[in-house]
C-alpha cells in the first residue's frame, strides 16, 4: 500500500500530473486521515462508489487491503464500514471472490465496541451464504477457528455467531471440528464468551444432526443452565425452546425437563423471569402432556413469585397459556389450576385486561364467579394505583358481563370511587361513568347513574359536592339535552349558592361546559341570571370564571 499512498496523495494526483487512476484511493486516504469524524464517516458510506470507480480487481488488491490494515478509533466509522462490507460481494467480482471480504471483517469482529462486532458478524453471516462449499472450508471455516481460539474474548464472542451458518455445508470431518470449537466456547473462562455461546446454543442446535443434539448440545445446555453467572443461565432458558422443538417427547422428559424445572425455581429472579417470559414458546415446544405435568405446576409458582417482575411476566402469559391448552379439559384446567393462583394485583389486572380472550376460553358465567371476588378486592386495594387500574378496565368488564350483572355486582363500586380520598381516583371514576353511559345507553343512565350522582350535591364534604359537578360535565354530552336540562341543570343552579368558593367557581365552569347542550330559553332565562350574579361574587376566582362563561356562551 506504500506505493499507492506515495503516488496518489500529492496535488498532482488531483490535477492530472500523477497517476490519475489512483485518485479515488488517494482521496479516500486523505479523507480517512482527516480530523473531522463526519468527513471520515461520509467517505466510508460512499465506499461502493469508490469500488465501482476502481473496478473489481483494484478493489480486491488495493481497497480491501487498505481497509484491513487501517484501524480507526471512532466506532461510528467502524460500524459503517462493517455494514458496507456485507453488501460488497458484487463489487469484488461475485461469489468466487467473496473470501476477499473476510480479512477486514475479521478485524472488525475483534474490536472492543459490541455494536461494531455484532455488525461485522452480521455481515460475515451474510457473506458466508455466498461461498461455495469448497470456498467455505478453505476460507470461512478457518476464520471461524481463528476467532474461536483468539487471545481476546472479543474475537471468541464473535465466533459464537458464525458456527450455525458454516456447519450445514461443511464435510463430516470439519463438522466434528466445528462442534469441538463450540464446546470449548461453552466452557470458556470468560463469562462474556459463555453468554455469547449460550445465546447461540439454540440456533446452533437447529442445524445439527439429531444424535449430535442429544449427545452434545443437551449436555452443553445442562452445564450452561447451571453456570455460576445468572446472565448465562437465563440465556440457556432461551435456548431450551429451540432444543425442545427438535427432540421427541420421551427424550424431552428425560433430557430437558429436569433442567427446565430447575430454571423455574432458580435462585436468581432474572432466570425465573426468563422462564415466565418464554412460557408460551416453551408450552408449544414441549406439547400438552408435559405442559400439564410440568409446566402448569411451574407456572403456578411463577404467579406467586416473591419478585413483582416475575409475577408480571407470568401474568402476561396467562391469556396465551389458556388459548394453547387442548380444548378437551381446558375449562377444568383453567378453573382448578390457573385462576386459584391469581392472587397478586398485577396478575389479576392482566387477566381482567384480557377478559374478552379469557371469556372465549372458559365462558362468562364461570369467569364472573371466579373473578368477582378479585375485582372487589382490587377495587378496594390500599394502593391507589391498583384502584385506578381496575377503574380503567371497568368499561371492558361492563361489556363482557352485561348490564344486569354489572348493576347487581359492580355499580356500587363505581359510585364508591366517586368519593375516594385520592383525586386521581375520583377523576377516573367520573370518566368511567361517561364510558358506561356510552356503553349502556341514556335510559340506563337516567334510571341508574344520574339520580345517584345528583344526590351527592347535598353531601357535607365540599369535595364530594364538586365531584357532582365534574360528573355532570362528563355526563351531559352523553346524556343529551333533555336529561341535562331537566335533571342536571337545576342541581347546578342550586349549587351556585354554595358557601365554598371552590364549589361556586366550579358551578361557573360547569355552566360554561353544559351551556352549548342547553336550549336558548334555558340559557337566557336560567343560566344567564346565575352567571351574572356569580360575576359579582366577592371571591375573585368565582368572578373570573363566571365572566369567562358569560363571554364564551355570548350571554353579555
Amino acid at each position: 500500500m506504500a506505493g499507492v499512498v506515495g503516488t496518489g496523495t500529492g496535488p498532482g494526483a488531483a490535477s492530472g500530473d500523477g497517476d490519475d487512476s489512483l485518485y479515488p484511493i488517494a482521496v479516500l486516504i486523505d479523507e480517512l486521515r482527516n480530523e473531522d469524524v463526519q468527513l471520515r464517516l461520509n467517505s466510508i458510506k460512499k465506499l461502493s462508489t469508490i469500488a465501482l470507480a476502481l473496478g473489481v480487481e483494484r478493489t480486491r488488491t488495493e481497497l480491501l487491503p487498505f481497509l484491513t490494515d487501517t484501524i480507526y478509533d471512532e466506532d461510528e466509522v467502524l460500524l459503517a464500514l462493517a455494514e458496507q462490507l456485507g453488501n460488497f460481494t458484487g463489487l469484488v467480482g461475485g461469489p468466487d471472490f467473496a473470501h476477499c471480504l473476510l480479512p477486514p471483517l475479521e478485524s472488525l469482529a475483534t474490536v472492543e465496541e459490541t455494536v461494531v462486532r455484532d455488525k461485522a458478524v452480521e455481515s460475515l453471516r451474510q457473506i458466508s451464504q455466498e461461498h461455495t462449499p469448497v470456498a467455505l472450508e478453505a476460507h470461512f471455516v478457518p476464520l471461524v477457528k481463528r476467532l474461536a481460539s483468539g487471545d481476546w474474548f472479543t474475537s471468541r464472542t464473535s465466533a459464537c455467531g458464525l458456527f450455525s451458518v458454516c456447519y450445514p455445508r461443511a464435510s463430516s470431518a470439519v463438522k466434528a471440528e466445528i462442534r469441538q470449537y463450540f464446546r470449548s466456547l461453552c466452557s470458556d473462562d470468560t463469562p462474556m464468551v459463555r453468554r455469547a455461546a449460550a445465546s447461540k446454543l439454540g440456533e446452533f442446535a437447529k442445524v445439527l444432526e439429531l444424535e449430535s443434539v442429544k449427545s452434545e448440545i443437551v449436555p452443553l445446555f445442562t452445564n450452561l443452565a447451571s453456570d455460576e453467572q445468572d446472565s448465562v443461565r437465563l440465556l440457556a432458558v432461551e435456548a431450551c425452546v429451540s432444543i425442545a422443538q427438535i427432540l421427541a417427547q420421551d427424550d424431552l422428559d428425560s433430557l430437558v425437563m429436569p433442567t427446565l424445572r430447575q430454571a423455574a425455581e432458580d435462585k436468581s429472579w432474572r432466570v425465573r423471569y426468563m422462564v415466565a417470559d418464554k412460557f408460551s414458546e416453551l408450552q408449544k415446544a414441549v406439547g400438552p402432556k408435559i405442559t400439564l405435568n410440568d409446566l402448569i405446576p411451574a407456572f403456578q409458582k411463577l404467579l406467586k413469585d416473591c419478585e413483582a417482575e416475575v409475577r408480571a411476566a407470568a401474568a402476561h402469559k396467562v391469556k396465551e397459556l389458556c388459548e394453547n391448552l387442548p380444548t378437551d379439559g381446558r375449562e377444568t384446567i383453567i378453573m382448578n389450576q390457573i385462576l386459584p393462583y391469581i392472587k397478586c394485583p398485577e396478575v389479576r389486572l392482566n387477566i381482567i385486561s384480557n377478559l374478552d380472550c379469557v371469556n372465549e376460553v372458559i365462558g362468562i358465567r364461570q369467569l364472573s364467579q371466579s373473578l368477582l371476588p378479585a375485582i372487589v378486592e382490587l377495587a378496594e386495594d390500599a394502593k391507589w394505583r391498583v384502584r385506578l387500574a381496575i377503574i380503567e378496565y371497568m368499561p371492558l368488564l361492563a361489556g363482557q358481563l352485561g348490564v344486569e350483572f354489572f348493576d347487581e355486582k359492580l355499580n356500587s363500586l363505581c359510585m364508591a370511587w366517586l368519593v375516594d380520598h385520592v383525586y386521581a381516583i375520583r377523576e377516573a371514576a367520573t370518566n368511567n361513568l361517561m364510558k358506561l353511559v356510552q356503553k349502556f345507553g341514556i335510559e340506563w343512565a337516567q334510571n341508574t347513574i344520574v339520580p345517584k350522582v345528583l344526590v351527592m350535591a347535598d353531601d357535607p364534604n365540599y369535595l364530594h359536592r364538586m365531584t357532582t359537578l365534574f360528573c355532570i360535565n362528563a355526563l351531559s354530552e352523553a346524556c343529551g339535552q333533555e336529561i341535562t336540562t331537566k335533571q342536571m341543570l337545576p342541581i347546578v343552579l342550586k349549587m351556585a349558592g354554595d358557601q365554598v368558593a371552590n364549589v361556586r367557581f366550579n358551578v361557573a365552569k360547569s355552566l360554561q361546559k353544559i351551556g352549548p347542550i342547553l336550549d336558548t330559553d334555558s340559557l337566557q332565562g336560567e343560566v344567564k341570571p346565575v352567571l351574572q350574579k356569580l360575576g359579582q361574587d366577592e371571591d375573585m376566582d368565582v368572578k373570573y370564571f363566571a365572566q369567562e362563561a358569560i363571554s364564551v356562551l355570548a350571554l353579555a
